[in-house]
């Protein structure tokens, strides 16, 4: 008997604590589930390098594992893992340390807030590791973001020089080589070169792989959209890439030199009101316009009648000079500024 009141004494007891427990935490039900507020993983974690160290920036969680808003972060966990580069293992686990607690704060919908985090303290000659985590409560925390990885090595000296050109087509990029170390040594591995560019000096992208010259031509563009360059140099340490500096920036607008072609089936004939020209469409894809042209046969050199637009393939002269055979020619010209024009058609006359 003693030890059945002793067995619910007990558990009085134990449904009390419990009680007691939830509510000196502030619930004043049973925690909500946790796929109600375990934000989902980052997926977006991005790191870029300069003689500076590293700065590691990502995109705040918008919503739970369920799928609900997340309308603030308490915190986020950076982990980062090192090791030298020479006992460097791809299959081996990563050595990661103790979180690092980063502040959090209420998200954005409209615009995605993104969160950042900058260190300088690297070691030369050993890769680096970084992941993170969020959290919308102490209890409530993501799985592991996407890890990125980089090596560290003394940075090498940004480029110096750095020039570009616009020609027909494409735009060079040209710049000196590096050969110091941001301490002044003098560099003992190779220097590549990674290129940079921006269409708003702002957002830059890597231009392909690292090159190992000192130019760099770029075909990719819109002609007329002003683009903007660095250039930073890099090290290649056993297949791995670590940034050095880079350079300043410098600004180009690509142009388009390159007319169209003639245009061809050129023809007149007579109407009631004049003289007709017509020809065929051209394919150029970058077609603004044709210019039709007049020459008297006394000249030599044909006058502007006027100008249609690309859809248009025909052009009426009702101003025709009388009793003089007269020439018809036109050109193509394109969208640029100051725009590119052919060469004329081969020149047609009405037969008499």
């Amino acid at each position: 008997m003693r030890k059945q009141n002793g067995r619910r004494v007990a558990g009085c007891l134990l449904l009390v604590g419990t009680l007691l427990f939830i509510v000196g935490c502030g619930y004043k039900n049973y925690p909500v589930p946790p796929e109600n507020v375990v934000p989902k993983p980052i997926e977006d974690l991005r790191y870029s390098v300069d003689e500076k160290g590293v700065n590691l920036t990502w995109s705040y969680p918008l919503q739970t594992v369920k799928g609900t808003d997340i309308l603030e972060v308490s915190s986020f966990e950076l982990y980062r893992g090192v090791i030298p580069l020479e006992d460097y293992c791809s299959g081996c686990p990563i050595p990661f340390g103790e979180a690092q607690i980063l502040p959090g704060g209420v998200t954005a919908q409209e615009t995605r807030r993104q969160g950042s985090y900058q260190t300088s303290l690297l070691r030369s000659g050993h890769k680096y590791f970084f992941k993170v985590r969020s959290r919308t409560s102490w209890w409530a925390s993501s799985d592991d973001s996407n890890i990125v990885s980089f090596v560290w090595h003394t940075p090498t000296k940004a480029p110096e020089g750095v020039k570009t050109e616009a020609g027909d087509g494409k735009v060079t990029v040209r710049w000196s080589p590096v050969t110091a170390y941001m301490d002044g040594r003098k560099v003992d591995i190779p220097v590549q070169y990674q290129v940079l560019r921006s269409r708003g000096g702002q957002g830059y992208e890597a231009m392909g792989d690292p090159v190992a010259g000192t130019e760099y031509i770029d075909r990719k563009f819109i002609v007329g959209q002003k683009y903007f360059y660095k250039i930073q140099s890099v090290l290649l340490l056993e297949g791995n890439i670590a940034g050095g500096s880079t350079s300043e920036e410098v600004s180009v607008v690509p142009v388009d030199l390159s007319p169209p072609s003639a245009p061809v089936g050129v023809g007149v004939i007579a109407i009631e009101k004049g003289i007709k020209v017509f020809w065929e469409r051209s394919t150029e894809s970058d077609l603004a316009g044709y210019r039709v042209y007049r020459r008297p046969a006394s000249l030599e050199t044909p006058v502007l009648l006027g100008e249609t637009g690309a859809a248009t393939l025909s052009f009426t002269d009702d101003h025709v000079p009388g009793e003089v055979r007269v020439y018809y020619s036109v050109t193509a010209f394109d969208t640029a500024t100051p725009a590119n024009e052919s060469e004329h058609s081969r020149e047609v006359t009405l037969r008499h």
